[in-house]
């Protein structure tokens, strides 16, 4: 699940990007600023707690769909699926139906309960019939975490991204760019807030489809709409033959790689329904029916994206090849990128500008995604652990903010500097260890305590640093991290661990502890606030 060689290329730009470099960085820069003119803007009408939170809860069901499939779509689903599936075929494939099935879980069992009973966090939700000092101070470091593991990956994608254009080939200029991106998230979330966040994400959303469409496009024209001629070529030009389009290129060559393939799955089916700055969103409508249905909106759009990646994915490997994408980026990071411009003409204008208006729409993604990641811990952190516990509720709107502002900046320090340590990575594999993270912590505490009514803030406890600390422990000791070329530290070898993915164990192992944590637990479940909180996430009576 990550880089398939972790060596340093050394990136050779093209004649072309060389000749019209000009012309890309002022495309880059025009999407930068308008950016950041819609964050101005909408900071201007940010003025309460509610507004920095939730966008004053005034956007409507569609916007909230566009700005949670622009939340969604990140630079993983765009950078590192198409790469995946450049090099590993079929189970490249396998992210994008992993990432859209997870859907399902967020409609069924979460959107809907969680906007009804919470205010702006998911340390809402758990504090309304636990012990609130403990509860929220474990939500608020939970949502941090796995943040950070998720800014990681986007940090990751924009250092490639940038390096690309800009023929950069030193590791100083990457990680300078990395610090770049770290910059523009903090400007975008304490200017902008919740409002800024959600309309950059709306933009972010429009243009990343119709750059997909447009590929898309493309790609099908240069087989005659022939999509068998495409995947025939495609499995000729990887190496591997018929394999290329069969199970088991990169999972189930052995037992251990089907196990790792297996947790892959769990992880990202169940952990959306516990990623932070995706439950943050349902947060911005006005009741839960809109939030039901922006969920609906946000399926359809992200479905129709997916469907492109497969064209993106064997696009680039069939025009492209694997050598020349492993040469740009190890991890296949720029594999879209890569296409834009074979698609436009290598060496021509028309190349130049195409390759300028993908990687800026791409650029444009990660700094929405990671504004909202950002967004998710620093209003976690603000009013669960500030607010809540270290001021136990006394902090007035503005010291919150101010709080929250403060938390942002220094989030944004931290994960530049695991972002530089992290450029070489496959996107697609660090998001999914978010999401191994997210599904482990979040996802059994938020459903215990929606539908369990024996549920105690001794198991939300338990639950939470039990799933947290196993999946990061886990992942610390696996081959994401040492003991292969792809690894983030390929020199050294204390990889016990055998599988990429610590789903398997973490996940099933948070829910064990959130039952036995209740179980063991002397405290008396408060029914009275069970059935309230019952009451209120099914119905909305009383929700804010």
């Amino acid at each position: 699940m990550s880089a398939a060689a972790h060596s340093h290329p050394v990136i050779l730009a093209a004649s072309s990007t060389t000749e019209h470099r000009p012309l890309i960085i002022t495309l880059f820069a025009v999407f930068v600023a308008a950016t950041l003119a819609i964050t101005v803007w909408a900071g201007r009408q940010t003025k309460s707690a509610s507004d920095f939170y939730a966008g004053g809860r005034q956007f409507t069901a569609f916007q909230n769909g566009l700005a949670v499939s622009g939340d969604y779509m990140s630079a993983a689903s765009f950078l590192g699926i198409a790469g995946a599936i450049a090099l590993f075929g079929y189970d490249g494939f396998l992210y994008s139906i992993g990432f859209l099935v997870a859907w399902l879980v967020a409609l069924l069992l979460v959107a809907e309960p969680l906007r009804n009973s919470g205010r702006y966090t998911m340390g809402d939700v758990l504090a309304y019939r636990m012990r609130q000092r403990p509860v929220r101070t474990a939500a608020g470091v939970s949502t941090i975490v796995v943040s950070i593991f998720y800014l990681l990956a986007q940090m990751a994608g924009a250092g490639v991204l940038v390096a690309l254009l800009l023929g950069i080939t030193g590791d100083t200029g990457k990680i300078l760019i990395v610090a770049l991106v770290g910059v523009l998230m903090i400007l975008y979330v304490t200017i902008g807030g919740m409002k800024g966040t959600t309309w950059v994400q709306m933009v972010k959303a429009v243009l990343l489809i119709a750059g997909a469409l447009l590929m898309t496009f493309m790609v099908l024209w240069k087989f005659d709409f022939n999509v068998s001629d495409l995947l025939g070529t495609a499995a000729e030009k990887s190496g591997h033959g018929a394999a290329f389009l069969e199970p088991g290129l990169k999972y189930g060559a052995t037992g251990v790689s089907k196990l790792d393939f297996i947790s892959l799955g769990i992880a990202l089916v169940l952990g959306t329904a516990g990623l932070p700055h995706i439950l943050i969103r349902f947060y911005t409508v006005p009741t839960a029916k809109a939030a039901r249905k922006s969920v609906n909106w946000a399926i359809g759009i992200i479905g129709a994206f997916y469907l492109m990646t497969i064209a993106l994915g064997f696009g680039a490997a069939a025009l492209i090849g694997p050598d020349e994408i492993k040469a740009k980026n190890p991890a296949g990071n720029a594999a879209a990128p890569q296409l834009a411009e074979y698609l436009g003409g290598v060496g021509t204008t028309g190349g130049a500008v195409l390759l300028a208006v993908i990687s800026a729409v791409a650029f444009a993604t990660i700094l929405a995604v990671v504004a909202g990641l950002t967004l998710a811990s620093s209003s976690s952190f603000a009013h669960d652990i500030y607010a809540n516990v270290i001021r136990r509720g006394k902090a007035t709107e503005k010291e919150e903010m101010r709080a929250a502002r403060w938390a942002t900046v220094a989030i944004g320090i931290v994960s530049i500097a695991l972002g530089a340590m992290a450029r070489d990575l496959n996107v697609a594999g660090l998001v999914a260890l978010a999401f191994a993270v997210a599904a482990s912590a979040n996802l059994p505490t938020i459903l215990y305590s929606l539908f369990w009514k024996r549920f105690t803030t001794q198991g939300a406890l338990w639950s939470i640093y039990g799933g947290l600390a196993s999946s990061v422990f886990l992942v610390l000791f696996s081959p994401v991290v040492s003991g292969k070329a792809s690894s983030m530290f390929p020199d050294v070898d204390f990889a016990w661990f055998p599988l990429e993915n610590p789903g398997l164990i973490s996940i099933p192992l948070g829910f064990l502890l959130g039952w036995l944590g209740s179980v063991v637990s002397k405290e008396e479940p408060d029914a009275d606030k069970y059935a309230e909180l019952e009451v209120k996430s099914l119905t909305g009576t009383g929700a804010h």
